[in-house]
């Protein structure tokens, strides 16, 4: 795949560990554009959006952060949700000149005891970019496992 001079930089601000230790690619080789590509068509086949995703991910965080650090069970089925926080900001690797706090939010189904985990960052990458990050990153999300998480009690 021949990279614009625009997409090469950024693979090398994905694949850089000066944003997030060890970097936003993990171990992946793939371009980020046909992780994207490939977790788009993910989402899809599961009958899920980019947006219902971040919308889901986001009412979580929010429900969660005025009681930070405790779990907090909620009204999306059998589920409980926390939040912590960090100092400090993110970045998006896209060059937004938006700020997102270090906040993690993590979700645990109480019947098979599956978390997942994420940072406000992934959600807007979510959103804005449909990026999940590569293999092996430590804030990867497989689509797959969120949305049966996220949305099991709908299916």
């Amino acid at each position: 795949m021949k990279q614009s001079p625009r997409d090469k930089k950024l693979e090398e601000v994905l694949r850089s560990t000066q944003l997030v230790a060890g970097g936003f690619m993990g171990s992946d080789s793939r371009h980020p554009i046909e992780i994207i590509e490939q977790d788009i068509i993910a989402l899809e086949d599961l009958g899920m959006t980019t947006t219902r995703l971040a919308e889901r991910m986001t009412e979580l965080t929010e429900l969660a952060t005025p009681r930070l650090g405790n779990w907090i069970d909620c009204a999306f089925g059998k589920l409980r949700v926390k939040s912590e926080d960090y100092k400090g900001k993110l970045v998006c690797p896209w060059s937004h000149p938006g700020h997102f706090d270090k906040r993690i939010t993590t979700v645990e189904h109480l019947e098979t005891g599956q978390q997942v985990s994420w940072t406000d960052l992934n959600i807007h990458m979510i959103a804005v970019h449909g990026f999940f990050e590569g293999k092996d990153a430590f804030f990867r999300i497989e689509p797959s496992e969120i949305v049966s998480i996220l949305f099991e009690q709908e299916r």
